[in-house]
């Protein structure tokens, strides 16, 4: 793909760059001599600034990090904004930070379970509903020994705090030799510190950091603005669920009445479904997942590293142990990033395949990635007013 010099590629803001671009795409349509431009932007902004960017007329393939947006609304802007004129087609592939689609051991699950149909298909009725259950639990109560403390280094309860900065970021990983995350979060330059300078001076970096704090005099956008990392739980404006609870009910979904197709080929993959998500604060496999998927024909467990796939008719079971891919999220990170590169590839080869390879490296549509964030805020109003949800009637 074709760079920018150095001096064009460095712009203090996105909307210094966008200028730039738009600009740049005003030069060109006057036949003017421009430089190579980029093909392809990742959207790294403050999530509740994915919406004000704007990039949608810069007509460029995009990687926007999770999530599209804070609200329905604008999200439903940022879709609004994608959309090709009347007449015309889309040829610009929009991908999001769904880094779990492309982990070796979920790109296997997804093919047992939708391509191989391994364990049959679901039997069960019932309509689309979303329920959402939650528990604010100790967290939020803070120890009496804490005191009036609102940052971990000056706390006189942190030495018995499950929730120390130090410990967690100074004790359990820098301590150890380990700048990485979730120190290098913290601050970047850490982990060069360590490697160049030695454990005092990247120590010194780390509690410099970690004593960073506000009060009630600090303006509110400063304090919105940044993490602080040093910061008392107790404390904290994080008001996240310790442990949540969303159930999550479909009715069957047939394609439309054909002569030429029975119910069990329209009901195809579209059967009715239960599907129940639990997440909860403390537990041994922190970043773990784990779940169970019950079939027609079987079922399947999956742990960590591992999926058992149990077939009800044989009364046997088979264990998969997936690639283990280096980086973050179980090879997840890079997977993104490939697929993201494969399709702008596919597309930048022929225009008029831009669909189908949204469709075979990004594995989903931009109404897909919509539709699941609107599910999720479909559950947020079911625990905020504490009520089902029918989805068709939301």
């Amino acid at each position: 793909m074709p760079m920018l010099e150095l001096s064009q590629s460095i712009f203090d803001d996105w909307k210094a760059f966008k200028a730039y671009k738009t600009q740049r795409r005003g030069k060109k349509g006057s036949s003017e001599d421009v430089k190579p431009g980029v093909d392809a932007v990742f959207l790294c902004t403050l999530n509740d600034m994915h919406a004000e960017t704007g990039l949608a007329p810069l007509n460029l393939h995009l990687m926007s990090e999770k999530p599209l947006a804070t609200t329905l609304q604008d999200c439903l802007s940022i879709y609004r904004s994608l959309q090709p004129s009347i007449g015309e087609s889309s040829t610009s592939i929009f991908s999001i930070g769904h880094v779990l689609h492309y982990s070796p051991h979920n790109v296997l699950l997804r093919k047992l379970l939708l391509e191989d149909c391994i364990i049959g298909d679901r039997a069960h009725r019932a309509r689309w509903l979303v329920a959402f259950f939650t528990q604010l639990r100790a967290r939020y109560r803070k120890p009496e020994l804490a005191g009036n403390a609102t940052n971990c280094l000056s706390c006189p309860a942190e030495s018995v705090c499950l929730y120390s900065a130090k410990k967690i970021y100074h004790d359990k990983f820098l301590a150890s030799g380990n700048a990485g995350w979730p120190v290098h979060i913290v601050d970047p330059e850490i982990e060069d510190l360590l490697g160049h300078e030695g454990m005092d001076l990247a120590a010194r970096r780390l509690r410099t950091r970690l004593l960073e704090d506000y009060d009630h005099q600090t303006d509110p956008s400063k304090i919105e603005r940044r993490p602080w990392f040093g910061r008392c739980v107790h404390e904290s404006d994080n008001d996240v669920c310790d442990d949540q609870i969303v159930t999550i009910n479909r009715d069957d979904d047939p394609l439309p009445h054909d002569k030429q197709l029975s119910m069990s080929e329209r009901l195809k993959g579209r059967g009715a479904k239960t599907a129940t998500f639990h997440m909860i604060e403390q537990t041994e496999k922190q970043c773990e997942r784990r779940g169970r998927v019950y079939g027609s024909k079987g079922e399947i467990e999956y742990v960590g590293k591992m999926i058992r796939v149990y077939d009800f008719a044989t009364s046997k079971a088979q264990v998969h142990y997936p690639h283990q891919a280096g980086g973050g999220h179980g090879g997840g990170d890079e997977g993104l990033t490939r697929q993201f590169i494969r399709a702008m590839e596919a597309t930048e080869r022929n225009r008029s395949r831009r669909d189908e390879a949204q469709r075979e490296h990004i594995v989903c549509t931009l109404e897909d990635i919509i539709r699941s964030h609107a599910m999720v805020f479909a559950a947020e109003e079911a625990r905020r007013d504490r009520k089902v949800i029918d989805w068709a009637a939301w």
